[in-house]
């Protein structure tokens, strides 16, 4: 009896790394971009090498950074939905990115004909979620000087599996501040703060070390509650 399927096993590998039917390979450089708010939802991207963002602007033109994103990552998945609509932030590389351009009815297909790869995308998705939910609780509950440790842990990308470049990619304090809600000089005093106590280095990059889990983990800082810097009542709330 013959088997049902004589096709080739699907590498679900190989369709992220390279170009193909609906799929195409794109180079961007730092601070471009993969699509802006408002532009139609109609890709999805894959991110290879790099580091990228997401912003969003108000309408009265103030922008937040609302997550940051590295290799292994999707980008643009509302592109997906039944219906498409537009895009709802900017996607832009922070540093020189190599990505995978997706369009919706390729990725659409895959995920439709390829079981194994729809599970992956499902596992993607269902931590994005829980990262995003964990974003929230963040803000809510915990100190700036902890989403600041919190940030830099992940952008270090601590926790995953492997060996880890502990060296973030280039960020400015802005941005950082952007993150966690607070002001740029308050990310200054808490960087200088870190990096007394040992927690990061920094010679023309910032490089993160483990210590730093002790702030997130532990909720642990010498002399914590003596010591910390007074807050602002913005800060407060």
């Amino acid at each position: 009896m013959k088997n049902r399927d004589t096709r080739s096993a699907f590498d679900g590998a190989a369709f992220l790394a390279d170009a193909g039917l609906g799929r195409k390979i794109v180079q961007l450089e730092p601070k471009e971009t993969f699509f802006s708010q408002g532009d139609p939802a109609n890709t999805i991207f894959y991110l290879q090498t790099g580091r990228a963002k997401l912003t969003v602007v108000s309408q009265n033109g103030k922008e937040a950074t609302i997550t940051l994103l590295s290799v292994g990552d999707f980008v643009g998945e509302e592109s997906l939905a039944s219906i498409p609509g537009l895009r709802l932030a900017t996607a832009s590389a922070v540093n020189s990115c190599t990505a995978l351009k997706i369009t919706r009815e390729e990725m659409a297909r895959a995920m439709h004909d390829e079981p194994a790869f729809a599970d992956f995308f499902m596992k993607f998705m269902l931590a994005r979620s829980m990262r995003t939910q964990a974003d929230l609780v963040d803000q809510l509950f915990n100190s700036s000087e902890k989403r600041l440790a919190r940030i830099l842990l992940i952008m270090a990308e601590f926790g995953k599996p492997g060996e880890r470049d502990t060296f973030i990619p280039p960020i400015s304090q802005e941005i950082l501040a952007e993150m966690i809600g607070t002001t740029r000089s308050r990310v200054s005093f808490f960087m200088n703060r870190f990096r007394a106590l040992g927690y990061i280095n920094y010679n023309g990059r910032i490089q993160v070390n483990k210590s730093l889990l002790n702030v997130v983990l532990l909720d642990r800082l010498p002399d914590h509650n003596s010591q910390k810097p007074l807050l602002s009542a913005a800060e407060m709330i």
